[in-house]
């Protein structure tokens, strides 16, 4: 029993998340999986073993070169490794304590640090259900695509002067969008978000500020698409 994640390897080389949701139903021949820990061999349970202990018994088990690899460790100062991950665009990494046993569910011996990405979107409007959190949806400023949604998790002021904004410049819905729940905005108003990397689409985002989008020469802003 191996312990491991599909993946989708890009023109460098690198993990890519949007095109594994693409590759799973449609392109099976561009799936990876690579193996990070061993849970049972033969009968015999490895769980209580050392973690490096366990991944050596897998390493001696993969052959190079197939559609199963042996994700390799990466020695050094975990900062800088960081770095390194966060220049190259990746998700993240995962850190783990080379003596610990192998146990189910959320655990200190093994951390998973997130690389993000802020950018600007534009607010197609703020959802606001009793009992639920606030979020904004949010577009892709140069197509007007709708992206997904952001927590607003921002300050209360932001968030009072945010829903002021959005009461003052109600429009009507994006054409196909409907969620009864929402209240929706003309265009002017740009959003602060951070975001998960790896997706065209938003992942675990939050809504950090917003502003007023410039306007054009004549006065008037940009049509929403």
């Amino acid at each position: 029993m191996v312990d491991g994640e599909i993946i989708v390897p890009n023109d460098a080389g690198l993990s890519d998340f949007g095109e594994l949701r693409k590759a799973i139903m449609r392109r099976q021949h561009d799936l990876y999986f690579v193996a990070f820990d061993l849970l049972h061999l033969n009968g015999h349970d490895l769980r209580d073993m050392a973690l490096e202990e366990r991944r050596e018994i897998l390493a001696g088990m993969i052959e190079p070169g197939g559609r199963i690899q042996f994700s390799e460790p990466l020695p050094g100062e975990a900062t800088a490794i960081f770095h390194l991950l966060d220049k190259a665009g990746l998700e993240g990494m995962v850190s783990k304590r080379r003596d610990s046993k192998y146990r189910s569910g959320p655990s200190t011996n093994w951390l998973k640090a997130k690389c993000y990405s802020i950018d600007e979107y534009e607010v197609l409007g703020v959802e606001r259900e009793a009992g639920k959190p606030a979020f904004a949806l949010m577009a892709d400023r140069a197509t007007g695509r709708y992206i997904g949604s952001a927590f607003i998790t921002s300050g209360q002021g932001i968030r009072e002067r945010l829903w002021k904004r959005v009461q003052e410049h109600a429009g009507p819905a994006p054409k196909g969008m409907k969620r009864p729940a929402t209240q929706w905005v003309k265009p002017g108003i740009i959003g602060r978000v951070k975001h998960l990397r790896g997706e065209e689409d938003l992942r675990h985002a939050s809504l950090q500020d917003f502003r007023e989008e410039d306007q054009s020469a004549d006065g008037r802003c940009p049509e929403r698409r």
